[in-house]
């Protein structure tokens, strides 16, 4: 037998069934053609089997290789309790916030209005830009991701980040994927504290308005009283007055006092002066008594001169408070200082209780952020999945070489006129054509 008959009978005999009949049952059939078929093809892959093995073992390797140069990824979570929305102020105050905070934000608040829950407006500002920017700020994510732009960065964080809410439950999950495992945890917290610190912000309810309002008012009426407080201050040392009611009172009490007393002194002098004489030692020193007694109470009623006159009272030193004579001026010029600055008083502690009683309003009415499971550092890696990628990469290797044999065992038992191994060739030929000489010579 020629060796081209021996040839022709090894292609007979891997020749592919062209035809898809299945079995009929006819006498002297044996078995389907499936399962010839698939004889025919365990049959190949033994033949084979040196390269499948080769090429398998190849792409387990491979396989291997990526799974571990394929840096570790850590997944930590953290879950927040789902926002108390029973009062209508906080859903007004939550739709206002949806549609300042911008970013996508505007179209939950058609959701939130339509009684939807507000968690779906807290998972849109934790995907706001205004929270990416500060947590890529804080933790510097430009260099830990190795990009330029803030954009890049965002979009990196955003890759990174997994926030969903639970539909039944209402509970938002944040989850945050990284290369560290407690840059993972930090970040997953430090969203929680920038929801809160922009929840508190953007608030708009009429409670925040109205804190605002009042914070604003009591520095004016801080600056207002203290104005009043030092008119009164100045005017009260200019003219030597403290009290001007008590004051006077006190001394009208002294002026009939000395009166008094001078009346008395001048009876007792009268007497005196019916027996002795005036060089008496007695009615002399009563004298002086009578006419000291007229002084100070020349100057208590101001009728010798005023301060600042130039006049003798003055020049022996004064008194150290005004004069009965001024005291109704002055009087009513210190009642003006000082009905201002206990009207300012008033007005100030007013607005002090009405400012702590809207803080803790807008306390009440501002959703409060509160944690269910603070995320933690995670012990384990969430990626890569090495014994999938290994187990992955075997198998299309070995997919791949099986392909390859069944593929040029068809393509040896293909006629040669067949059309499309006709146009097969003239591809391949086409392309040969524009490869470089020197590399397809050297086949």
């Amino acid at each position: 037998m020629t060796q081209t008959s021996i040839q022709h009978q090894r292609e007979a005999a891997v020749e592919l069934p062209t035809d898809n009949s299945e079995f009929t049952g006819e006498p002297g059939d044996e078995f389907p053609v499936e399962g010839k078929r698939l004889t025919e093809w365990l049959d190949m892959l033994w033949d084979e089997r040196g390269l499948l093995f080769r090429v398998t073992a190849i792409g387990f390797v491979a396989a291997i290789l990526t799974a571990f140069l394929i840096p570790k990824r850590y997944t930590t979570t953290t879950r927040l309790m789902p926002p108390d929305t029973q009062s209508a102020s906080s859903m007004m105050m939550l739709a206002g916030l949806a549609q300042r905070a911008g970013n996508g934000l505007g179209a939950v608040a058609g959701d939130l209005l339509g009684m939807k829950s507000s968690g779906a407006l807290f998972v849109g500002v934790l995907q706001s830009e205004t929270v990416q920017n500060r947590l890529i700020q804080q933790f510097d994510l430009r260099k830990v991701y190795g990009t330029r732009y803030q954009q890049e960065a965002r979009k990196k964080l955003g890759e990174n980040t997994s926030i969903q809410e639970e539909r039944k439950s209402g509970i938002i999950t944040i989850g945050v994927t990284d290369r560290s495992p407690a840059r993972a945890a930090d970040l997953a917290n430090a969203y929680v504290k920038e929801l809160n610190s922009t929840v508190s912000q953007l608030s708009t309810s009429s409670a925040h308005r109205e804190r605002v309002f009042l914070e604003e008012r009591l520095r004016t009426v801080k600056q207002d009283l203290d104005d009043a407080d030092m008119q009164l201050a100045q005017f009260s040392s200019k003219n030597n007055t403290l009290d001007i009611q008590q004051q006077g009172k006190a001394m009208l009490e002294a002026a009939g006092t000395l009166a008094g007393q001078m009346i008395a002194a001048e009876s007792e002098l009268e007497g005196l002066r019916q027996i002795y004489s005036e060089n008496n030692a007695r009615i002399r020193a009563l004298n002086a008594r009578v006419g000291e007694l007229r002084k100070e109470l020349s100057k208590l009623s101001g009728k010798n001169g005023e301060p600042g006159n130039g006049t003798a009272a003055d020049s022996s030193g004064g008194m150290p408070y005004p004069s009965l004579r001024k005291l109704p001026l002055l009087g009513a010029q210190y009642a003006d200082y000082y009905r201002r600055a206990k009207i300012q008083e008033t007005i100030y502690e007013l607005l002090t209780e009405q400012y702590e009683l809207a803080k803790v309003e807008e306390a009440k009415e501002t959703p409060s952020i509160k944690v269910l499971d603070p995320a933690e550092i995670p012990e384990k890696k969430s990626y890569p999945p090495r014994s999938l990628i290994v187990a992955s990469g075997t198998l299309a290797a070995a997919a791949v070489c099986a392909i390859w044999i069944f593929g040029s065992k068809r393509w040896q038992v293909t006629d040669a006129r067949d059309p499309r191994k006709a146009f097969v060739q003239k591809v391949f030929a086409a392309v040969k054509l524009g490869i470089p000489e020197r590399v397809w010579r050297q086949e």
